[in-house]
């Protein structure tokens, strides 16, 4: 893109004062700039007055198959999953695009060393429990990492370093999340430096678009893969390409679904799958009404009692009909960080303008029907979220210890 193509798409967006300092970039800078103008999405600005991704339909209970149901049938859905992931059809994302900011860290969350005795970190525990099936199988197991611009050469790095932790290096492929732009709030982009327009990551919601972008569903077509399992780098216990999982959504002749476990009280920080208007949905935790908190199934149990953990299961075909509509925008206050007038740096104390961000569990709505599988928490459950405290390092590392994880 040169400087005119760039002038008119800026002009046609409003957007022409990230030009201002362009006659005072170097030409490296302005190079740079004018390729970041041309990767740039601007066209999610014009939700900036107009969110109403918080907006629910009617919402009613979404019954999960539960520990004792799948018990009486796993040897039968292991055998269709294991069948599946033999036949290579099978795959896994990583969403690993966050940083360890959290647990006191400037590196990657995945990098973060839960070890005691020994260095034992989130990506490696990830790769063991992954190992877990392709041992199983006997077959490996493609594995997409999704990283973000501010990880990605540090991740891929990291992995080099750690000889991919005995994963076959060719089964791993990385690719970046793809970035928006962040606005104040009336829509107008913010600069982070003279020739640098301010972005984020365009959600957890991007990650099959972002695979698109990066030529990854080449290998997904090429290779004959049917199933993409999605799941979150910071829960250290999590079974991937679990077989059970996969044959049991398949038996039920459903083409997606999520792993849940059974809430520890009704206001668990966790979104509850459910139905809205008669799909599949999540509804967060902080949008449950006390009326849907009470609620009772036939047995007397909570009717919305079970939270997803942010591991999901796609039929890939499925993606590719999301993928050629638009999911839901989130449009989120934040402090993001600018120049002023005159090129200073501003770290502002209050939120000052919006993020913009697609979520994947928007994309569970976007399916015919999702299988609700309940999980044991004490075995596939050890989020690392915070330093101490609830879902952190500490709470993590005694689950892993009474699952025998050596530490």
């Amino acid at each position: 893109m040169d400087y005119r193509e760039a002038y008119e798409k800026l002009e046609g967006y409003g957007q022409l004062h990230v030009l201002n300092y362009y006659e005072e970039l170097t030409e490296k800078e302005k190079e740079e700039l004018l390729e970041q103008i041309e990767s740039v999405d601007f066209t999610v600005l014009k939700y900036c007055k107009n969110n109403t991704t918080n907006q629910k339909g009617e919402i009613s209970p979404l019954n999960a198959m539960q520990l004792a149901q799948i018990e009486e049938k796993r040897e039968e859905y292991t055998r269709i999953g294991l069948d599946e992931i033999k036949k290579g059809r099978a795959a896994a994302v990583l969403l690993a695009g966050g940083m360890g900011t959290r647990l006191g860290s400037d590196n990657p969350k995945g990098m973060f060393d839960i070890g005691i005795t020994r260095p034992v970190y989130i990506f490696q525990r990830i790769i063991e429990n992954l190992l877990d099936v392709v041992n199983a199988g006997k077959t490996w197991i493609h594995l997409f990492v999704m990283t973000s611009d501010k990880n990605h050469e540090v991740t891929v790095q990291f992995f080099e370093e750690k000889n991919y932790f005995g994963y076959k290096k060719e089964f791993i492929h990385f690719f970046k999340q793809e970035m928006v732009p962040a606005s104040d709030y009336e829509g107008k982009v913010y600069m982070e430096e003279r020739g640098k327009i301010s972005t984020s990551p365009n959600g957890n919601g991007g990650w099959f678009s972002s695979m698109e972008k990066w030529g990854l569903l080449d290998i997904v077509n090429g290779e004959g893969i049917e199933w993409l399992n999605v799941f979150a780098v910071d829960n250290v216990l999590q079974r991937i390409v679990d077989p059970c999982f996969i044959g049991a959504v398949i038996a039920e002749g459903c083409v997606s679904g999520a792993k849940v476990v059974k809430k520890n009280a009704p206001d668990e920080r966790v979104g509850a799958l459910c139905l809205e208007d008669g799909k599949p949905s999540i509804v967060e935790y902080y949008e449950l009404t006390e009326e849907m908190k009470a609620a009772k199934d036939e047995n007397g149990d909570p009717a919305y009692n079970f939270g997803v953990i942010l591991n999901y299961l796609f039929r890939k075909k499925d993606l590719e009909a999301i993928a050629d509509s638009n999911l839901p925008l989130h449009v989120v206050e934040k402090k993001i960080p600018y120049i002023d007038e005159n090129a200073e740096l501003i770290l502002p104390e209050q939120p000052n303008g919006y993020k913009y961000e697609t979520l994947v569990l928007d994309m569970i709505h976007q399916v015919d029907n999702c299988l609700s599988y309940e999980v044991e928490r004490k075995r596939e459950f050890a989020p690392i979220k915070n330093a101490t405290g609830v879902d952190s390092v500490d709470t993590a590392r005694e689950l892993c210890k009474e699952n025998g994880i050596e530490l």
